[in-house]
Order: structure tokens, then sequence, then C-alpha cells
């Protein structure tokens, strides 16, 4: 288990910047690592293509009945943004899901395993990335900026092997940061990874890689995105709240465990879970009022049902949305990873007031064909 992120976190537990004052707003994504073969109990094999079917058709059933009574302040409901892997394709399901997307129920990005049994190339890596983005944008999901352009895109790395960041393993490629880049992706949401060894050290941030992006794992440094200076370098970091969770007791002691911000039934998300999120204080230098929470989960895994698709799921929209009511001085925004990094870039030019006015701020979404 890496650790490597403990120093880090105990320095900012000990030096806290001071809380926002007035109107703050909770700019919440959920990044499903959305992969309808999975097999829990056997990773290494896929479930059958009726069994996916059925798994995607349920989901896109049942997931506007949880969530639909729950609104954020600009009456939106909580979307996932969905991470398809590119190597399980699938043109009917990937159909399937970019309907329910239309309908205003999430929106779809790039999810990508590979160099599991071989590394992987540049070459190889880049063909991969441009043939899927282009089938997505011909589903007409995807974003492009300032809606001209070649398709734009957000991404997640399999296994977390970021830029070949986990030493070698599940990836094989050190200037993937670079491909991406040059690719179209204007922002990677894999972090945080812990307790997986490919955790870096800088965590609780929203920054740019420290060039060169030709070498390994560029993304464990960087320079912090800042109110009033745009960013240099795509694709930016977008990271989730990190920390540790003391909740759980054991003989009456309170017992350290990771908090990653997973949506699992093990661990659902709860308001004491949103209240550590918060602290983690993951802004826009210069934008302490506008708070990015960027969840993340695994929504075709049949073991986490519960948390997706259950009362856990329910209780906490209803807890958080009356938390977040009249009079509250917080004020929700569910938001996509698309959404999510335009008030981000909104925050850099130095936008301020409601953060929910800047959805589309830069990118903008690919209308289907009609």
């Amino acid at each position: 288990m890496s650790l490597r992120w403990l120093p880090r976190y105990v320095g900012q537990r000990l030096v806290r910047r001071p809380p926002p004052r007035g109107q703050v707003d909770l700019i919440i994504a959920v990044a499903d690592h959305f992969e309808p073969s999975i097999v829990p109990e056997a990773p290494t094999t896929c479930a059958s293509a009726d069994e996916q079917e059925r798994r995607v058709e349920q989901w896109c059933r049942r997931y506007p009945e949880t969530v639909a009574s729950w609104r954020d302040a600009e009456g939106y409901p909580l979307r996932h943004t969905y991470f398809y892997p590119a190597e399980q394709y699938e043109k009917a399901l990937v159909g399937r899901l970019a309907e329910h997307c239309h309908a205003g129920w999430g929106e779809i990005e790039v999810h990508l395993h590979h160099g599991l049994d071989a590394p992987d190339t540049a070459e190889s890596l880049r063909r991969v990335l441009c043939d899927f983005r282009d089938t997505l944008a011909a589903h007409g999901c995807l974003s492009r900026w300032n809606g001209e352009g070649p398709p734009r895109y957000a991404f997640v790395h399999g296994n977390w092997a970021l830029a070949n960041s986990d030493g070698g393993r599940n990836c094989g490629v050190d200037e993937e940061m670079l491909v991406l880049a040059e690719t179209g992706c204007y922002a990677d949401l894999t972090l945080p990874s812990a307790p997986s060894p490919t955790q870096v050290a800088k965590i609780n941030a929203l920054y740019e890689c420290r060039p060169p992006l030709t070498r390994r794992a560029p993304h464990r440094r960087g320079r912090d995105l800042r109110c009033g200076r745009a960013p240099d370098t795509l694709p930016l970091i977008v990271q989730g709240p990190l920390g540790l969770n003391f909740e759980r007791l054991a003989r009456g002691w309170p017992i350290p465990n990771i908090e990653n911000a997973a949506l699992t039934t093990r661990n659902p998300p709860t308001l004491h879970r949103l209240h550590q999120w918060r602290r983690a204080a993951i802004t826009v230098r210069g934008r302490p009022e506008w708070l990015f929470i960027k969840l993340h989960c695994h929504g075709m895994d049949p073991r986490d049902d519960a948390a997706m698709l259950g009362t856990p799921m329910r209780l906490f929209l209803r807890e958080l949305t009356a938390e977040a009511g009249p009079g509250s001085r917080y004020r929700v925004h569910f938001v996509t990873a698309r959404e999510m990094v335009n008030i981000i870039l909104a925050a850099c030019d130095g936008q301020d007031g409601n953060a929910g006015d800047y959805r589309d701020y830069r990118l903008r979404l690919i209308k289907p064909a009609r």
C-alpha cells in the first residue's frame, strides 16, 4: 500500500486554509468507471453479451427512478459521467447508454485499460484513442472547444496506471500525457487511486502537469490552477478528495481508513463523508468559495447496486438537498466531468458568482444527429 501522499495530507490537516465565508458552491461530479463486462469474482473474464445488455438496460431504467426526486440549484439531478472502456466498445450498448445521456442523465467520456499483457506503444495508444473518440462523437457524445473543431474528451485510466505510473504495468507508455493532449483530452479524472501504488504525493488539487509530458508520470508534480491565470498545459488533472476517515470504531476506538471518494455498498455516500470531502477544500486558488468534489464508482459492479440504486443513495440525496435548502450557505451543483472542467476554466479566467452559470463555458456538447 502506497502512503506517499500521507505527509502532504497531515500537513494539510496541521495548516488548514480558513473556510470560505458567505455563499459556498459545492460542485459535485461522479466519474463512473462504467464496465458492463465486469465479473467481480473473475476479473480476467467478461460477462456474456446478453448479461451486459441486461445490465445496461436495467441501469438506464432504474437510475432515473433512483435520483429524479432530488435536484440541485439549477434543477439538475445527480448525473454520472460514464467513462466507457474503449477496448470493450459494443455499438448497441453505447447506443443505449447514449440515449440515456441524451435524455438528461449523464454524459459519456473515455476510459481505457491497456498494456495488460505486454507494454503498449504510443502509436497503438494514439490509434485507439482517436478511433474511440470519433466513434463516441458519432453517437452524439463528447464536446468541442467553443463548439468548434475536433472532438474533445475527458479521460480515466484503467487500473489507475496513468502515464505508466504503475512501474511499467497496465500501461507501458511513458509519454501517455502527451498522446492524450494531442488527441483532444482536456482533463484526466483518474485520481485519487490510493491505496494503489499509482497514487501520487500531490493530493486534493486541481493542477497542470509539470512538463515535459514525454516523461513517465508527469502528473506527480504540477502547478496549481489559479484564478486569473489561464492554464497552459492540457490535460488538466482533476482530483477527487483523499484523506483519512476515522468514522469506524473498534472497541470504542477510531480506526483510520483511507477516504478516497469511492462510492461502494461497503462505503456508501453519507453526510459524514460529504463533510470530509468538503474539508478537502479542492479549489482553484483565489476562488475558495467554489469547492470541487469529484467522486468515483463502478456503476456496473453488481456488488455496488445498493450504493448506486438503493436506499443509501436516496437517503444521501435527500439529506444533501435538505442541508443545502433555503437559507443554507451551501449551493449544490450536480455536474458532469465536462461541466466541472468548464467551471474550473471559468474560475481560472476570473469569473465569479453562481458556479452553475458556467456549465458550458468552453467545452460544448456535440449535438446528436436527428
